[in-house]
């Protein structure tokens, strides 16, 4: 078995990783705002309350998600980076 040790991570290469998986998140967030909003259109006489929510679940849900992925995503890889430089990275056993 190999033990390495990770000293450091690409702020960019995971902050691109985090940006695609909170995107997925959200979307799927988003969908269950969007059944939402059509619940609350057939519900209600007020057939904008539902669309709108619909738009936010399917739009905008995912892009925040997004936004919020990458900036965590590169803090998150940049933390690790200082603190890995004062205490050492995290060992990874490789093996067949």
């Amino acid at each position: 078995m190999t033990r390495l040790v990770l000293k450091k991570i690409g702020v960019l290469s995971l902050a691109k990783i985090y940006t695609i998986l909170m995107a997925i998140i959200g979307l799927v967030i988003g969908i269950v705002y969007a059944i939402i909003g059509l619940v609350i259109s057939a519900t209600t006489t007020e057939p904008g309350i539902g669309a709108g929510i619909g738009l936010v679940g399917i739009i905008i849900t995912p892009v925040v998600y997004a936004i919020i992925g990458f900036i965590s995503g590169a803090v998150g890889a940049w933390l690790y980076n200082l603190i890995a430089r004062w205490i050492g990275g995290v060992e990874l056993e490789f093996g067949k």
